[in-house]
């Protein structure tokens, strides 16, 4: 996306992630923050019970690696001027903030069309942009999570209560991917047709769109799917479950269809005679005799630590996993091996600060990309690239419309 400019006015992760997948995608995304405060989440100093560094903020990083940062305070005249002067040389405007908001302070669709008609208009939001709750604000934590029904599928009914979503900013950053697809699609009909278009992702579509088999066999059937206490998981295929090692971790098979798998699998649980067994040697009885199998399987991996299956299952031909923390994630070969993690400069000027690269990967190549910028770090460099001359920039400082 070379060439293409997105200019940004919008806060926290869900819309400020898909103006970081963009500027991965190399496009050149312009972020307005409030010439004081900045985001708001910069002033954010606990993520799930972690105390955070303010200079190694992974909820300002990760969605805002590869921006530059002007401050724009959008409801005085002279900031919503400038605001203006760079929609006019922009491809795409990206907001999540509220109708009432837009209206007021005069970025609201008609407002930037009327300073750049072609502009692709794409906006975030907790339930939509039409009916009744549209001028509703939320979080992932009650869209994505609490309202669509996915926490209550997560939810064992066995624990009589409703779990905690978490991973912060969860359904943002899956949310900001779909706006950033959908930001894709747009340019490439303003390519072919000439035409604009405005865009609409919101937190309770994205999740109905990743819960969406489930949400489609329930208004089939009218029963609702929910996770289970792992004492009360069943399975009719043995090597469909999670086992635990001797040391307490987990391993996870997941081997689908087992036809052809069978033997292979036996042998590497250290079960070789199980493969000949007329209660396990083809798929049906496997599924009649399911939990015998399971307790048979459990008691082999019961009998070796976590490492030991981790190491010896990656020659299996079947599907498995290991059971890991996202921190294990990170040094886990695979992940590493496909540049999952790329390091930028920390603001603090201390070790590189990790980052997750985007879920796309063009040309097996690994993402370059540049720290998240500091509060209004980039206002006078884009003001002059506009060819705003000093003078005037100095006006705007002085009246509190810049910083």
């Amino acid at each position: 996306m070379q060439g293409v400019r997105v200019l940004e006015v919008a806060q926290f992760t869900f819309v400020p992630a898909a103006g970081a997948i963009l500027a991965d995608w190399g496009a050149d995304v312009i972020k307005v923050e409030h010439p004081v405060r900045g985001d708001t989440q910069r002033g954010f100093i606990n993520m799930g019970g972690f105390q955070l560094d303010p200079n190694r903020h992974p909820l300002i990083e990760h969605p805002n690696r590869g921006k530059r940062s002007v401050g724009i305070d959008v409801s005085t005249p002279g900031g919503q001027e400038i605001l203006y002067e760079i929609a006019k040389t922009a491809d795409v405007f990206l907001t999540n903030y509220l109708p009432a908001q837009r209206q007021k302070n005069k970025f609201d669709v008609e407002h930037i069309r009327a300073a750049n008609p072609d502009i692709i208009y794409a906006r975030g939001s907790a339930y939509g942009d039409k009916g009744p709750e549209r001028d509703t604000g939320g979080f992932d934590g009650t869209a994505f999570w609490t309202r669509s029904g996915v926490g209550h599928a997560l939810t064992p009914e066995a624990i009589n209560g409703a779990l905690s979503q978490g991973i912060p900013a969860f359904g943002d950053s899956i949310g900001g991917m779909n706006i950033a697809g959908g930001i894709a699609a747009a340019l490439f009909h303003r390519e072919r047709t000439g035409e604009t278009a405005e865009i609409d992702v919101s937190l309770l579509s994205t999740a109905w769109w990743a819960a969406g088999a489930s949400v489609t066999q329930g208004m089939e059937t009218g029963e609702t799917m929910r996770s289970l206490m792992p004492d009360d998981a069943t399975s009719v295929n043995p090597f469909m479950a999670n086992y635990r090692t001797s040391d307490g971790g987990t391993i996870n098979l997941c081997i689908v269809s087992p036809t052809g798998y069978i033997r292979d699998a036996f042998e590497h649980l250290g079960l070789p005679e199980l493969a000949d067994d007329p209660r396990f040697c083809d798929v049906l009885p496997l599924i009649e005799n399911a939990s015998e199998g399971v307790e048979l399987i459990a008691q082999a991996i019961g009998s070796k630590p976590f490492e030991y299956w981790r190491q010896h299952l990656k020659t299996m031909k079947g599907q498995w996993a290991p059971f890991q923390s996202l921190t294990d994630l990170a040094s886990d070969d695979q992940a590493v091996a496909n540049d999952m993690i790329v390091e930028v400069e920390a603001t603090d000027g201390g070790k590189p600060f990790k980052v997750v690269r985007g879920p796309v990967q063009f040309n097996h190549e690994p993402l370059e990309t540049t720290r998240a910028p500091q509060a209004s770090e980039h206002t006078e460099i884009v003001l002059m690239e506009l060819g705003i001359d000093w003078d005037r920039i100095s006006e705007l400082k002085d009246s509190g419309a810049i910083a």
